[in-house]
């Protein structure tokens, strides 16, 4: 008979699932040796599932060091639902035209379980501006994660940024039909010579970015973006 309770162990899968646990959270590559040791296992017993996981693009080895990282799939695959992709695409064309006016970048986060997820981002069209990366994950007590856990307000949350200094967190809601919160639109603001605008001009140029998102989600704002 199968033993299908929770203390049922999948050997290779639990292996897997710990490796790419372990190297979404770090910022440089992890050779095999790193990798068995965080994992505390031994490098011929994490070698086959490496091999595996690179073969099916779930990790990318770096040259010349033979480092792991991460590859983008998790990403991909969570594109593709349907909620996620359509948020996206109502997202993406707003974004592009908030940086363009407000010449800083902006990001779009969602919640992940018990994390904040990156799940796009513009670059500002300026010479100098701060960038987060998509897939990127932060705590749920960050700007985005008190707004998208339920910050009454939708109007900007306008928080200096404890993790970045110089930078302040102008965040708002994005809502679905329903009212539901879906989703934060984040603009890391930077005041610099490259910042042609104040940051209170910049806010209310976010809470107009995130009504117009929230009203393209809803179908209600159909207008090309551009127009």
């Amino acid at each position: 008979m199968t033993d299908s309770g929770p203390e049922y162990a999948v050997p290779a899968l639990d292996k897997a699932l710990d490796i790419l646990e372990l190297l979404s959270d770090q910022r440089s590559p992890l050779t095999q040796l790193e990798i068995a040791a965080a994992t505390s296992r031994t490098p011929s017993q994490i070698f086959r599932v490496l091999q595996r996981l690179e073969r099916r693009g779930w990790v990318v080895r770096e040259r010349p060091s033979g480092g792991y990282l991460l590859s983008t799939r998790l990403l991909e695959l969570a594109n593709r639902q349907p909620k996620l992709r359509g948020l996206i695409a109502a997202a993406e064309p707003v974004m592009r035209e908030l940086t363009e006016s407000t010449h800083q970048s902006c990001n779009l986060s969602v919640l992940d379980a018990s994390l904040v997820r990156v799940v796009s981002q513009v670059e500002s069209p300026a010479a100098f501006g701060f960038r987060v990366r998509v897939g990127a994950e932060f705590p749920l007590d960050t700007p985005a994660g008190r707004v998208l856990l339920g910050e009454k307000s939708r109007l900007p949350l306008q928080v200096d940024d404890s993790l970045q200094p110089g930078i302040t967190d102008l965040v708002v809601p994005i809502v679905d039909r329903s009212g539901q919160r879906v989703a934060a639109l984040t603009v890391p603001y930077i005041a610099t010579s490259y910042s042609e605008l104040k940051i209170e001009e910049v806010s209310a140029e976010v809470f107009e970015a995130g009504e117009r998102i929230s009203r393209r989600l809803a179908g209600e704002d159909q207008q090309p973006a551009g127009d």
